[in-house]
């Protein structure tokens, strides 16, 4: 082969891994408070963030992307949906919380459209793990035409308001009902000396198997440190070291019959963070 055409090609595909891997951090979304550790009576900002390392931004959309906000605790749940504002310089809420214990701030976004390339949405496939709607195009024999999809977010931020609770175990590892949920099995603020957390996913209330978990530092988000895939009952564990502010998330897809997408996909996430010199 001419070694020109060697090096073109060579660059060709240092180009296309590194657009793939700026636009599938894009689609990473979390809900990052302030701090994760609350004062009652104090107000806390709270930001909803997307993307990882040099392409990580604010959530630009409206409130009308807007589907469901809620403050969960040990009393039940209320909507902060009053309280959002669009992104920008500003935090999308600050909420200020008078139960003490834990609190789980959960959100869900409306649908959006995405249509890919053939070559990049077959690489987003590959590297987020989505098996079944590689399989499926490969059935249908729609490998090399546009990928198109609705997509839309789930999040929940583990968030300590003053003391501990006898009721904080239960909240933490209890799922909200999320379509797509990332469910801690121990709470993650009570971990023993390992500090492994087990975690099971759930796809429209049942475990998922085969899902790609990833486990990132947000303090230094450019990549993962560490991926699992889940097992026959959806579970992965992940030893998460005692300092920090961590992200998990997962991200599924199932083909349908609609007129202009193919695959209905979700990307959820779960946060929740240490001191910064250890400790919980």
């Amino acid at each position: 082969m001419d070694k020109k055409v060697l090096i073109v090609r060579n660059l060709a595909g240092c180009l296309l891994a590194f657009s793939m891997s700026g636009a599938a951090a894009a689609h990473d979304f979390w809900l990052q408070p302030r701090s994760w550790q609350a004062v009652p009576g104090v107000p806390m900002p709270i930001s909803f963030e997307v993307g990882h390392g040099d392409s990580r931004e604010r959530w630009a959309a409206g409130a009308d992307k807007l589907v469901a906000l809620k403050d969960i605790d040990y009393g039940g749940g209320t909507d902060l949906r009053p309280l959002f504002r669009p992104g920008g310089t500003q935090p999308h809420l600050t909420r200020t919380f008078r139960r003490e214990g834990l609190h789980i701030i959960g959100m869900v976004s409306a649908d959006s459209k995405s249509d890919l390339p053939a070559i990049r949405f077959n690489d987003y496939l590959k590297l987020e793990g989505l098996t079944p709607a590689i399989a499926a195009r490969a059935r249908a024999g729609r490998s090399n035409t546009n990928g198109r999809e609705l997509y839309s977010r789930r999040s929940k931020a583990l968030i300590k308001v003053g003391q501990s609770r006898p009721t904080d175990d239960r909240l933490a590892t209890r799922p909200i009902g999320l379509s797509l949920e990332v469910v801690p099995l121990r709470n993650p603020y009570s971990l023993g000396p390992a500090h492994v957390l087990p975690v099971q996913i759930l796809f429209e209330g049942r475990p998922l198997p085969g899902a790609l978990v990833k486990l990132t530092l947000l303090e230094s988000d450019a990549l993962p440190l560490r991926t699992a895939r889940t097992d026959a009952r959806g579970r992965v564990n992940f030893r998460v070291p005692p300092s920090g502010s961590w992200l998990v998330n997962v991200i599924w897809t199932k083909a349908i019959a609609a007129r202009d997408a193919d695959f209905q996909t979700t990307f959820s996430s779960l946060t929740f963070a240490y001191p910064a010199k250890g400790g919980r």
